[in-house]
């Protein structure tokens, strides 16, 4: 597959040096589920993603957003890291992922009707919108909409 001759820049960035053709490390993004086919029906309908390819019976890849996303079906109870069992409850992390999007509105109700639950309300900021969601599968979800110049509203001066 061909580059495109020049790549966009990070979203809510428009700043030397972070230009996609620049970046030194490729993400993948892999969440464990409890029930693929679920999950594949979630994400599809929230996201728009489509399916990539099968990796077994127990792994997916969904294609449309920045990177990759693998779906990992794991069962619950199975460990998953320093022995503690899968636990596929709301919980907190401190890692979570953002989804960029023109039309949060939009977004926002695709993904409440896919099974998301919304927690709180849109909040407003100089760079744009942020509404904090969680998936069926106790993930935890912002779904953001630039403005402006996104964060380059508030950045420093380099």
């Amino acid at each position: 597959m061909a580059r495109p001759a020049r790549a966009m820049p990070f979203p809510g960035h428009a700043g030397p040096g972070h230009d996609r053709e620049e970046a030194k490390m490729q993400l993948l993004v892999n969440l464990d589920v409890p029930d693929l086919a679920r999950a594949e029906a979630v994400y599809r309908q929230a996201f728009g993603l489509a399916t990539g390819r099968r990796l077994g019976s127990g792994c997916l890849e969904l294609l449309g957003a920045a990177v990759p996303v693998y779906l990992l079906e794991q069962p619950p109870g199975t460990i998953a890291a320093m022995d503690r069992p899968r636990d596929y409850a709301r919980h907190w992390t401190p890692l979570h992922l953002d989804v960029v999007v023109d039309d949060l509105d939009a977004v926002l109700d695709r993904a409440l009707r896919a099974g998301f639950i919304q927690e709180g309300g849109i909040r407003e900021a100089a760079w744009g919108r942020l509404v904090r969601l969680a998936d069926p599968f106790g993930h935890g979800w912002c779904l953001l909409q630039f403005l402006g110049r996104g964060y380059d509203e508030i950045a420093d001066p380099a």
